[in-house]
């Protein structure tokens, strides 16, 4: 088992400590292996996740976002007829899979197709965190009040 200690991180960065529960939950937690998923980098601030749920329907997949989590949910109707199944290899099983968004990620779009779940994501940074531009005067404020009254 791996310990990571993150005291030095806390010494020189603030509001790092989610970042640190993150890590602790991950060790933590197994994370489920069905059904299975790709999460897809398809540009600089574009993410796609897609999950094969063959045999589901849309009426029994709910996808739910609170704060920073997405949550993916399948539930299968009881099949009302007896069927016998010389071999089962299609899981049909209900299930339930959490993914941790970073900040500001958002779902944006989530399409069935073929068996295939397709959700995508964006980062979309607000324009008050966006990097500005700062420039450098040497007037004082004094000077620039005298200037505009003149």
């Amino acid at each position: 088992m791996r310990t990571y200690d993150f005291s030095p991180l806390y010494r020189s960065a603030i509001g790092f400590d989610r970042l640190a529960q993150l890590f602790d939950q991950a060790q933590r937690t197994d994370m489920p292996s069905y059904p299975p998923y790709n999460i897809e980098l398809v540009a600089e601030d574009r993410y796609c996740i897609t999950m094969a749920v063959a045999g589901f329907d849309r009426s029994e997949l709910d996808i739910e976002t609170e704060r920073d989590t997405l949550t993916i949910i399948g539930r299968k109707q009881k099949d009302e007829n007896q069927r016998t199944f010389l071999h089962r290899g299609i899981a049909a099983r209900d299930f339930e899979q959490r993914f941790q968004l970073a900040d500001h990620v958002k779902v944006v779009n989530a399409q069935l197709d073929n068996g295939l779940l397709n959700i995508e994501l964006v980062r979309e940074i607000p324009e008050a965190m966006k990097p500005r531009k700062i420039a450098i005067g040497g007037d004082t404020v004094q000077a620039l009040e005298q200037r505009q009254a003149a």
